[in-house]
């Protein structure tokens, strides 16, 4: 059975820590594959901050390019808005029966699950993959990850490691662009010709 990491965010827009942290997960070997899952309306997010889906989709699908183990994915497209992670999963197990879900979150979402729509269904069926987001990961960049340690919780398996995270933010890119500023360190090339080309992010409706 294939096992495939849910990642899921706005990717507004995707940057090279989300591709990092996605491919360093499948490296782990805890799951085979990670989908970006873009999502068209996140509950916690107003749309007015949103570019339109299906260019966040194309970032996605440039920014995921080179690596193997990676796939952008519009699944929540078809789905009722907002995106709610739990109907998410169970429109996936219902669609791919022979694929096993697991879902990619940071530390900080994590620390306020229970806010999540249906969160203890959601911890009851899937095995939660918990990615740090402090500011401690600065440790020693020369590693990919310093280690890995699973603890169990109930029946469900969580897992939390740490690993030196690039310090990038979709906001801090928008910002730095909606000041005419370079963000080319924190983006693939070709997902930063593309927003050149549209000039996205260039006036503070995008922001």
């Amino acid at each position: 059975m294939k096992r495939i990491g849910i990642f899921g965010g706005s990717f507004n827009p995707i940057h090279l820590g989300h591709t990092a942290l996605a491919a360093s997960i499948c490296d782990l070997g805890i799951v085979d594959e990670a989908w970006l899952m873009v999502s068209p309306q996140n509950p916690f997010k107003r749309d007015l901050e949103l570019l339109d889906e299906n260019e966040r989709l194309m970032m996605a699908q440039l920014a995921v390019a080179p690596y193997p183990t990676l796939r952008a994915c519009d699944f929540e497209f078809a789905l009722p808005r907002p995106s709610y992670t739990y109907h998410t999963l169970q429109a996936l197990r219902t669609t791919y029966r022979d694929y096993e879900f697991s879902l990619i979150i940071g530390e900080d979402n994590w620390q306020h699950f229970n806010r999540w729509y249906r969160s203890e269904e959601i911890q009851r069926d899937t095995r939660l993959i918990v990615y740090p987001r402090s500011e401690q990961a600065e440790a020693d960049n020369s590693q990919l990850y310093k280690g890995l340690k699973t603890i169990y919780n109930s029946e469900v398996r969580h897992y939390h490691f740490e690993l030196p995270l690039l310090p990038y933010s979709s906001t801090e890119i928008r910002h730095l662009l909606a000041k005419g500023e370079s963000a080319s360190h924190m983006l693939h090339p070709d997902v930063e010709e593309y927003i050149k080309n549209k000039a996205f992010y260039t006036n503070t409706n995008n922001v």
